[in-house]
C-alpha cells in the first residue's frame, strides 16, 4: 500500500507538472504582473495556485460521474484528450504557448489570478482532460491519496517557479524560457500519445 502510495505520488506529481506547462505559465505570470509589487505578485501567486487546486480536484474526482452522466467510456474519454492534449503540446513545441491561451486580455481585469492566469492558462481544455482521465484511472485510497498529494506538489513547485519568474528570465531570457516551453511541448506529446492509445486498446479490448 505504502510503495503504491508513493508510486502514484511521484508519477502523478511529474504528469500534473508537466501538465501545468510551467515555463509557458512563467511567461505569461511576467507579460501579466509586469510592473506590479512584489508584495501583489506574492498575492495573485497565492490565489491562482489555491483557484487551480480547487478547479483541479474537483475535475480529479468529477470524471467517473460525468462520464456515467452522458454515457461515454473512459477509453472514449482518453482518446478525446489525448487528442486536444496532443493539439496543445503541438502549440508549445512549434510556438512555445498554448493555443487556447496565447495572448493577453485586451481589457483591464481587478483580479487575473483566477482569469486568466489559473484559467486557462494553468488549467486549459487539454488540462482539464487529462486531469479527469487520470482522476478516473486511480480506484484504490492510496492511489486517489497519492494522486491529489502529486497534485499539490506539482502546484507548490509551479509556484516556487512563479515566485522565481524575475530571476529566471534574467538568466534564462525570453528565448531559454521559450525553449523550456517547446520541451514541456515534447514531453506531453507523448503522454497525450500514451493516453490515445491506451483507449485505443482499451476500446479494442472491450470490444
Amino acid at each position: 500500500m505504502i510503495e503504491t502510495f508513493f508510486s502514484t505520488y511521484i508519477s502523478s506529481t511529474i504528469r500534473f507538472l508537466f501538465l501545468l506547462a510551467p515555463f509557458f505559465v512563467v511567461t505569461m505570470f511576467l507579460a501579466l504582473t509586469r510592473g506590479l509589487p512584489a508584495t501583489e505578485k506574492t498575492s495573485i501567486i497565492r490565489r491562482a495556485c489555491v483557484s487551480a487546486f480547487l478547479m483541479g480536484v474537483i475535475l480529479f474526482f468529477a470524471g467517473p460521474l460525468l462520464f456515467s452522466a452522458i454515457g461515454i467510456t473512459l477509453n472514449s474519454f482518453r482518446i478525446g484528450a489525448g487528442c486536444l492534449l496532443f493539439l496543445t503540446a503541438i502549440s508549445l513545441v512549434t510556438s512555445g504557448t498554448r493555443n487556447h491561451a496565447t495572448g493577453l486580455p485586451d481589457e483591464d481585469r481587478d483580479d487575473i489570478a483566477v482569469v486568466p492566469l489559473a484559467i486557462p492558462v494553468m488549467i486549459g481544455p487539454a488540462t482539464i482532460g487529462a486531469i479527469m482521465v487520470y482522476g478516473a484511472e486511480l480506484n484504490r485510497v492510496s492511489e486517489v491519496a497519492g494522486g491529489l498529494l502529486g497534485l499539490v506538489s506539482s502546484l507548490l513547485i509551479l509556484a516556487v517557479l512563479l515566485h522565481l519568474s524575475g530571476y529566471l528570465e534574467k538568466v534564462l531570457g525570453k528565448t531559454g524560457l521559450n525553449i523550456m516551453s517547446k520541451i514541456s511541448g515534447l514531453i506531453l506529446s507523448a503522454m497525450a500519445a500514451e493516453i490515445v492509445l491506451t483507449g485505443i486498446a482499451g476500446f479494442i479490448a472491450s470490444t
